[in-house]
């Protein structure tokens, strides 16, 4: 028996949601039709079992990992790196107790990877109720702290890959204590999404101990090796900063987000979303400062566009359109430092809305959304 054709395998999908999933809205039945028709294919394509076990246990793993997370959709959430191997009572570890507390007093939850080490110090200093554990199953190491161990917010992976969509999908900050290639794997991987427009710009901090020198070593590499060979931009070094007090990280987060909320690309233009309207005098220093960044007119004050249905709860942001010319993000980042910094923590305290999270906003040749077609 042959395959049946497309028009067939979509019949199928179809008369499939109507049994599952009724009620669904269009929007959300798209989608759901291009992943069922994905998957369908992949069955005619007839794979290997290795093939077969690894789309099915990625996908297993990203359905957990999203639905762990989706109760608390409403809460920021910062990612905590460092190595497993720092211990109690180092400067480093009491570092990371102290950032994660003093984060969790501004109403931030903390995620970590749940093993031990500088994850064990933020998830002890941000308290069982405010931590997330996203755990990987290793044959050393790699077991669960005691104060996320057995917690419903806690979820374990086999593949690095899929822990790291999560990791970057569900928080809006990262910071970074010294570790070994897992640290830098994870830090590289958040500065490389950023640069490329894979997520959404968000803040980056390096922590060390006063007059410790790993990070300030690792910033001379990447000038050096990196933006002195021209192998880097020069507004790519403002993407991460580096501090050696907790308190300098959370404020330095805190700000970011004073006014900046989300991005989305709409017809082509980038809508930065935010908690505070500018005034004429911060829209004319932006067109003055920011030019470099756009294809073509200017940074305007704009509505909500009808493509945004899908997220109601985001109605009351304010907005700013710009042809963005999707190369610039170190200079972009500084345009979102612009306007934070034009809100002062009063007005700051009065603009909270819940997150949204873009793991990819760059649109993909002009389009928002595949077909569900490809070969």
């Amino acid at each position: 028996m042959t395959n049946p054709d497309r028009k067939t395998v979509h019949k199928y999908v179809d008369e499939l949601l109507d049994n599952i999933v009724p009620d669904a809205d269009a929007g959300k039945r798209s989608l759901m039709h291009q992943l069922l028709y994905s998957a369908s294919r992949v069955a005619q394509d007839d794979p290997s079992s290795l093939n077969l076990k690894m789309m099915t246990r990625s996908l297993r793993e990203l359905r957990r990992g999203f639905n762990a997370f989706a109760p608390y959709s409403d809460k920021r959430k910062v990612a905590i790196f460092g190595s497993a191997r720092t211990k109690p009572g180092t400067p480093d570890y009491e570092m990371a107790v102290n950032c994660a507390r003093g984060l969790v007093e501004e109403g931030w939850m903390i995620v970590t990877g749940a093993g031990p080490g500088i994850m064990e110090a933020a998830n002890k200093g941000a308290g069982r109720e405010n931590s997330f554990g996203v755990n990987i199953v290793l044959p050393f190491e790699q077991s669960a702290n005691e104060f996320i161990e057995g917690d419903k917010k806690l979820v374990n992976f086999r593949y690095f890959f899929t822990r790291k969509v999560v990791f970057v999908k569900e928080t809006d900050a990262v910071v970074l204590f010294p570790g070994g290639f897992g640290t830098h794997d994870e830090g590289f991987e958040t500065l490389t999404l950023i640069q490329t427009g894979k997520c959404e710009p968000r803040p980056v901090v390096m922590i060390e101990e006063p007059g410790g020198t790993y990070w300030s070593d690792w910033h001379k590499y990447v000038k050096t090796s990196l933006l002195d060979r021209g192998l880097i931009s020069a507004a790519d070094v403002d993407l991460y900063k580096i501090v050696y007090d907790p308190q300098e990280a959370i404020e330095y987060i805190e700000r970011f987000y004073r006014n900046f909320h989300s991005i989305r690309y709409i017809d082509g233009r980038l809508i930065v979303r935010l908690q505070h309207a500018p005034t004429e005098l911060l829209m004319e220093k932006l067109n003055a400062e920011y030019k470099d960044i756009l294809v073509s007119g200017r940074i305007e004050v704009c509505g909500v566009h009808a493509v945004e249905a899908d997220e109601p709860e985001l109605a009351d942001l304010h907005r700013l359109k710009l042809h963005f010319n999707q190369r610039h993000l170190g200079r972009l980042r500084k345009m979102i430092e612009t306007l934070s910094a034009a809100v002062t923590p009063e007005q700051a305290r009065t603009g909270l809305f819940p997150p949204s999270h873009h793991l990819s906003p760059m649109p993909e040749n002009g389009e928002e959304a595949d077909n569900g077609d490809e070969d």
